[in-house]
């Protein structure tokens, strides 16, 4: 998926259909309730839930990098950072909750007085939660804790995705704390999933190719992309999966990675782009499909069979220990002797190899030209290396993999053919 990112608090208040929303897809949804899924059922149920054990183990982890980098504190808002530390699974609006996670002793939990037991529900971890009336600053309750933790002189993590006025509030309050980028932290738990965090990771997957292969028979000549994503969330949701984002991209509007705002209906001969995904308790998947009805263009299958070798050629680079942005060049130089680019021009691909995955949709690193970041086991990116010709057509081919001790391992195995895209 390359589409913007959105948080995952404002995608909870939706019901987990903001993607779906900013692609004028609401009313989708509703469509998706009539549609005739009796042939499916839920295939999540045996999955696991993330338990009190990996929680720990994640506040340990943090703690001890905290202590490692002389960070003495974090503070995180709500979205995936504090569900995955905290389980709590809140919004954020003008009124401050936030988890103060020390690098000694257990985590501070700040909210508003009548939301706390809201926020509790799905409070994971033992924290102390402190609460501030409407006429009172929830900053001074922050500054306290930290205080607390002899944290009022010392060094602040802010996790990257904290408001300005959350920060701000505090730096007033205790003008000797230094403030600094939680990221060492997060990223340093966040980018490496475990072996549950995989395994949700995989059920999200195996709704979304389930729901592909239930979905592809089904589209008929004339169909708008509002149409056909309808079908694939009614799968979706039947198989046990929140969807995240359906985006179907038609004939030329395949030739722009965020598609196009002109009419688009399924014409035989002509390509339709499929980019789509849910989550499975709140871990992502993302896979892309490219595939025409009729008979293809020898233009589309060439194009479709480099992008094909694009993708193998970004697995084979994915090695432990290299650079992630090995990768994308590995795929440039490919496409280079293909007659595309070179670098980011058209035609060719204008966008990154890939993306990390996990929580959110996009979360780092990023499979980018000149990323440094090292490839290590537990991490997870999207490979989707598209060519893109403008005016014409585009073709993506988008699955999952995650990096293990001996090398990359698919989520979803990538499709044999563009005359059999689900196989």
């Amino acid at each position: 998926m390359i589409l913007p990112d959105f948080t995952l608090d404002r995608r909870r208040l939706l019901g987990g259909a903001l993607l779906a929303a900013t692609l004028g897809s609401l009313p989708r949804l509703a469509d998706a309730a009539e549609i005739d899924t009796s042939g499916l059922s839920n295939i999540t149920g045996a999955v696991p839930r993330i338990g009190a054990a990996e929680r720990a183990a994640r506040l340990e982890r943090a703690q001890s990098l905290m202590q490692a980098a002389g960070i003495a504190a974090i503070l995180v808002e709500p979205g995936a950072s504090l569900i995955y530390f905290t389980g709590i699974d809140w919004f954020r609006s003008e009124r401050l909750t936030l988890a103060i996670i020390p690098a000694r002793g257990q985590p501070v939990i700040v909210t508003s007085f009548f939301e706390e037991p809201s926020v509790r529900q799905t409070l994971g971890i033992p924290a102390d939660v402190r609460v501030w009336q409407e006429d009172e600053s929830p900053h001074a309750l922050v500054a306290a804790a930290l205080r607390q933790f002899g944290a009022e002189k010392a060094v602040v993590g802010i996790e990257e995705s904290v408001r300005f006025f959350a920060s701000d509030g505090l730096a007033h309050l205790l003008p000797g704390v230094r403030l600094v980028s939680a990221d060492p932290i997060v990223r340093g738990c966040r980018m490496i999933k475990t072996a549950p965090e995989i395994a949700l990771m995989q059920a999200a997957t195996d709704v979304t190719i389930a729901a592909y292969r239930w979905t592809w028979p089904r589209i008929r000549t004339g169909m708008t992309p509002e149409q056909i994503g309808a079908m694939m969330d009614a799968a979706t949701i039947k198989l046990g999966g929140v969807p995240e984002f359906s985006l179907i991209l038609l004939g030329e509007a395949a030739a722009y990675p965020h598609g196009s705002n002109k009419p688009q209906a399924v014409r035989e001969g002509e390509v339709v782009l499929m980019d789509c995904g849910c989550t499975v308790q709140g871990y992502q998947s993302d896979v892309s499909r490219t595939f025409v009805p009729g008979t293809a263009p020898d233009a589309v299958r060439r194009v479709w069979d480099i992008v094909a070798k694009g993708q193998q050629t970004a697995f084979a680079a994915a090695r432990i220990g290299v650079p992630a942005g090995s990768i994308d060049d590995a795929v440039r130089g490919y496409y280079t002797a293909q007659g595309f680019g070179p670098g980011y021009r058209l035609p060719g691909l204008s966008h990154r190899t890939g993306h990390g995955i996990g929580l959110d949709g996009h979360e780092p690193v990023n499979l980018v030209h000149g990323e440094a970041t090292r490839l290590a086991p537990g991490m997870c990116f999207s490979n989707e290396p598209g060519l893109y010709l403008p005016g014409k057509f585009g073709v993506r081919l988008e699955d999952c993999f995650h990096m293990t001790a001996t090398g990359p391992r698919w989520f979803s195995t990538p499709p044999r053919s563009l005359d059999h895209p689900f196989d």
